[in-house]
């Protein structure tokens, strides 16, 4: 049986969130760590709302979280670092997924390039301009214009029913 909710116009209800919750837990996404800098200090915080956008030019979109700090620095800065983790760097992925307090980036390796923090081991990594910012909800998109680009082979970390995991291609079928 499927339940249909229908809140009122710019509501949402309990039921509406609590499946709509559900329903995205059941969606396989790359975990990655976007990180900024801001008066020469490193930001940084775990994403799974990170999509490509454009091949020409090369874009990538990422939801950042409307009250977060990273938020801030990355509207100061107009730069943006994506960090796609790979399948052993869950504890990373925990680490800045925490809200504010202590440095995410203390005990961490990392070097600049492009002007943002690229973190060792990721899988992938792209150092954006920001094009624009949308507004949508308790979240803003944020669209970045790929700099650079580079790519470490290996399974990536993704997240997938509340939890870790990673992802291996299937075997092809004979037609």
């Amino acid at each position: 049986m499927t339940q249909s909710a229908t809140p009122p116009e710019g509501v949402a209800s309990q039921d509406l969130q609590t499946a709509f919750r559900e329903v995205m837990a059941g969606v396989c996404t790359p975990v990655s760590v976007v990180t900024a800098m801001a008066d020469g200090r490193p930001h940084g915080t775990t994403v799974s709302a990170f999509a490509s956008q454009s091949m020409e030019p090369p874009m990538v979109l990422v939801s950042l979280d409307r009250s977060s700090e990273l938020l801030a620095t990355v509207r100061e800065s107009g730069r943006v670092g994506l960090n796609v983790l790979s399948s052993g760097q869950s504890t990373l992925a925990l680490k800045f997924a925490r809200k504010g307090g202590a440095d995410k980036f203390a005990d961490v390796g990392w070097d600049v390039e492009g002007g943002v923090p690229r973190l060792p081991g990721a899988g992938g990594f792209l150092a954006c301009d920001v094009t624009t910012f949308v507004e949508g909800g308790d979240h803003v998109v944020v669209l970045g214009l790929v700099r650079a680009a580079d790519t470490i082979p290996g399974p990536p970390l993704t997240y997938h029913g509340r939890v870790f995991g990673t992802h291996t291609a299937l075997e092809a079928e004979s037609v």
